[in-house]
């Protein structure tokens, strides 16, 4: 596997899971290949799970590992051809990828969505950039339409707990007060309608998904009809994708958020969420606490997730 952006590019996606779980199982084994190997995970963004997850992968793999935050540790960096330089960007993409590429084996980016323009957004303008300039194999840590490591993370966590072959998952949004990207949301969609689940997704209307990412799933949008007889619910908000109201806050209505008297209407199900979280918005301290929320052991597959990424692509060197 030379990138890794999304589901499509892990291949068979059982025999990814049987990885999973053998490396889950030794998570040593694997050393040797990352050695004298160097990764370098540029951040964009703000992150605590992938930042963490991800180093912690590497170094089982036996990597070195370089941080760079962008418009923290580095200098600004401007994005856009033909622009007059004479702001506060003092470098441009085009000579800092390269650059970066100059000195490791691999590269991870984590890069959201700007609202500023959805066909930049859903082209994947800085991801496809490292791509093409980097010289170096790249996978995402989070991009502007997907999060393939935390939907890998998820399916693993799913598989662990999942008492019938095919349980029922359901994806409800909840509110929030600020926009947040669709890359999680539809990032699940994609590796869910890759499984043989009954999938669903409910949420306020207004808040349709891309039709590419939405695919198969049954569309509910009335969150308690999509609850009933659930294995398995996962909360996440995302901001409005249809134009005109691309990126911004359309609904906060406080009856979206997940509760105990909506979970009793699911099979027992699981919560899944893939954090940070904000209670009593999102979901009441209530179920987030409970014995069947699964967003701790979630948040630990992430670096199993991140391994299994990692070893297919130092494999292919």
């Amino acid at each position: 596997m030379r990138h890794f952006t999304s589901v499509k590019d892990l291949g068979d996606l059982q025999a990814a899971l049987r990885e999973a779980f053998a490396v889950k199982a030794d998570r040593f084994a694997y050393h040797h290949l990352g050695q004298n190997k160097t990764l370098i995970m540029i951040f964009f963004n703000s992150s605590l799970r992938t930042r963490l997850s991800t180093q912690k992968a590497a170094m089982n793999l036996g990597m070195n590992v370089i941080v760079l935050d962008i418009n923290q540790g580095a200098w600004k960096l401007e994005t856009e051809r033909g622009v007059i330089m004479d702001g506060d960007k003092s470098e441009h993409l085009l000579e800092a990828i390269p650059v970066i590429g100059c000195y490791c084996d691999v590269i991870g980016v984590r890069s959201f969505a700007r609202f500023e323009n959805k066909a930049d957004d859903y082209e994947e303008k800085i991801l496809s950039q490292f791509i093409q300039y980097s010289g170096r194999p790249v996978f995402s840590m989070e991009a502007a339409t997907r999060h393939p490591l935390q939907s890998f993370a998820d399916l693993i966590t799913i598989e662990e707990y999942k008492k019938v072959a095919s349980p029922k998952v359901v994806l409800t949004w909840a509110p929030h007060p600020k926009p947040l990207p669709q890359a999680v949301a539809n990032s699940f969609a994609e590796w869910m309608n890759e499984t043989g689940y009954e999938f669903v997704i409910t949420h306020p209307k207004g808040y349709e998904l891309d039709p590419r990412f939405v695919g198969k799933a049954r569309v509910e949008y009335d969150q308690r009809k999509a609850f009933e007889g659930a294995d398995f619910i996962y909360a996440k908000n995302w901001s409005a994708y249809t134009d005109p109201n691309y990126g911004k806050v359309i609904n906060t209505d406080r009856a979206w958020t997940v509760d105990a008297e909506k979970m009793a209407l699911t099979n027992n199900a699981y919560f899944m969420h893939c954090l940070p979280v904000r209670r009593n918005m999102i979901v009441t301290d209530e179920v987030i606490e409970s014995r069947k929320s699964l967003v701790i052991p979630e948040a630990a597959n992430r670096e199993i997730s991140a391994q299994v990424v990692l070893k297919k692509i130092l494999e292919s060197l």
